[in-house]
């Protein structure tokens, strides 16, 4: 549900649980950083309420399956950005999908906004955390493509540019380059004509530069 330009994945829930056990399978002993399905918990309002359920059921399933078969990964749920939901009604989504099973949350996946405004974001998701379910989780930050804040546009905007290369700490657990920068977001901005996950060596000069 809610693909946009992304749109594609699993037929079904238990076409879903079986790729995400192979997945999880796959990485097994291996230490390794997983981002949870990216956008999964951001948006809900083209979801009825059977849908949401289902969806969760997946994200936790997603969990118990990492936790058993790949027990040295870090697993993050996402949690979208700072602008698509207030952080109690983030807080209350990420618990109900089985963030207590998580290694930690995301936030700004493939997103443009700044590090300061997300890590103000995921404190306050933790405070919300801490106060209505007595728990806290550390997050991490996607800065791949924050280096000029957003504009307010997130598909392809122009005059974007990198952010801070990955690193520990820096208000976060994690600062992640997640998305690469480049990657088309869809046939839209300055990435008209091409798809999402496109690589776009024009787009990531100008993500270089900042035009």
């Amino acid at each position: 549900y809610c693909g946009g330009h992304s749109a594609g994945g699993a037929a079904s829930q238990s076409a879903y649980a079986d790729w995400i056990a192979r997945f999880a399978g796959g990485i097994a002993a291996r230490p390794a950083v997983v981002i949870l399905e990216p956008d999964s918990l951001g948006d809900y309002g083209c979801m009825n309420p059977a849908q949401i359920d289902e969806r969760e059921a997946m994200l936790t399933n997603a969990l118990v399956q990492f936790n058993r078969q790949a027990p040295n990964t870090w697993v993050y749920m996402d949690a979208g950005n700072p602008r698509w939901a207030d952080a109690a009604t983030m807080a209350r989504r990420l618990h109900e999908a089985g963030l207590r099973q998580a290694h930690g949350f995301s936030l700004n996946v493939s997103n443009y906004i700044t590090t300061a405004e997300n890590t103000a974001y995921g404190n306050a998701v933790n405070n919300e955390l801490a106060a209505r379910y007595g728990y806290t989780k550390p997050f991490v930050v996607d800065t791949s493509r924050n280096g000029n804040g957003s504009n307010g546009e997130w598909c392809n905007p122009s005059g974007r540019r990198i952010g801070t290369p990955t690193r520990t700490g820096g208000g976060a657990e994690m600062l992640l380059w997640i998305k690469t920068p480049g990657e088309s977001d869809g046939n839209c901005g300055v990435g008209s004509g091409s798809a999402a996950g496109q690589f776009l060596p024009e787009v990531a000069y100008k993500m270089i530069y900042g035009y």
